[in-house]
């Protein structure tokens, strides 16, 4: 099955009608999609009664991708309020405690920074990382190149099998060492991840002065681009049950649009987030 979303669900004015508040956001998001990514985990852990509003704003059936902590991930360099990796690791897991017990939690995603290059000593956090989320579904998405390069290629896919992390496929610009390639590789029979960035080449890689993030972002896929998606995802389905699939290109509000655009050409429907998907590979 095909699951689609959006990264957070505040910033996506199209799904709102004036007037609806901050707190009822969601509950509206979950009458559009099945999934979403929470991002706000990312930037702190968040507290247990924020997950259990967002747990009770949604349908039985929705899913939930959620950001693992910066500061597990290597994004924060200085100013962590933690004494050490486990009391973090350990305060992470107590938050997303809500998603597990209401069976809401589609996946954790732990996103590496780009300067998290394919090295010795960053092969063995990931083990340790890892080992910390025991069973639960955790999705890896590498932001350095080099862990596709040639030599590493096979040994990268061969690890995270092993491993058992959910691979996070990317559709972003080839910008250099700080992005990496499509690859279209199952590492998990039960489930895979992919995120849509855009493909703004020229502006995803910081620039010295100016807002990035309000560039880096803004890109609007066109129909004959999410089409390209038609075969790499017959061949997914091929090797994994579920695919949760997420548009995080909303710079300029483009994610909404691009998401209820795929769904449409791949002929999905989800009724009172119950998915109805037809076999949309005989329609083209």
């Amino acid at each position: 099955m095909i699951y689609i979303g959006v990264t957070g669900w505040g910033d996506h004015d199209s799904l709102y009608e004036a007037g609806v508040s901050s707190r009822d956001k969601l509950a509206v998001y979950a009458d559009h999609f099945p999934i979403v990514e929470v991002d706000s985990s990312f930037y702190a852990i968040q507290p247990t009664s924020n997950v259990e509003k967002w747990v009770n704003d949604t349908p039985e059936s929705f899913r939930f991708v959620v950001k693992a902590y910066q500061g597990m991930t290597g994004h924060m360099r200085e100013g962590n309020p933690f004494d050490s990796k486990e009391e973090m690791f350990h305060a992470f897991l107590e938050s997303v405690k809500p998603y597990v017990t209401s069976n809401k939690l589609g996946m954790i995603l732990f996103q590496m920074p780009p300067w998290f290059d394919c090295t010795k000593e960053n092969v063995a956090y990931l083990r340790y990382s890892r080992e910390k989320f025991g069973d639960l579904p955790v999705a890896l998405e590498f932001r350095n190149q080099s862990w596709f390069k040639p030599f590493f290629y096979d040994k990268t896919l061969t690890f995270m099998e092993q491993e058992k992390w959910i691979h996070g496929i990317c559709d972003e610009p080839q910008a250099g060492e700080g992005s990496i390639p499509i690859v279209i590789h199952a590492t998990d029979k039960q489930k895979t991840l992919i995120r849509f960035h855009g493909r703004n080449v020229h502006g995803w890689n910081k620039p010295a002065e100016g807002n990035w993030r309000a560039v880096r972002f803004l890109y609007r896929y066109n129909e004959k681009e999410l089409l390209e998606w038609k075969e790499r995802l017959e061949k997914l389905q091929k090797q994994t049950k579920d695919i949760y699939l997420l548009f995080n290109n909303n710079s300029g509000g483009d994610a909404v649009h691009n998401a209820k655009q795929l769904m449409s050409l791949l002929n999905i429907e989800y009724e009172n987030l119950a998915p109805k998907q037809l076999d949309f590979f005989n329609e083209f």
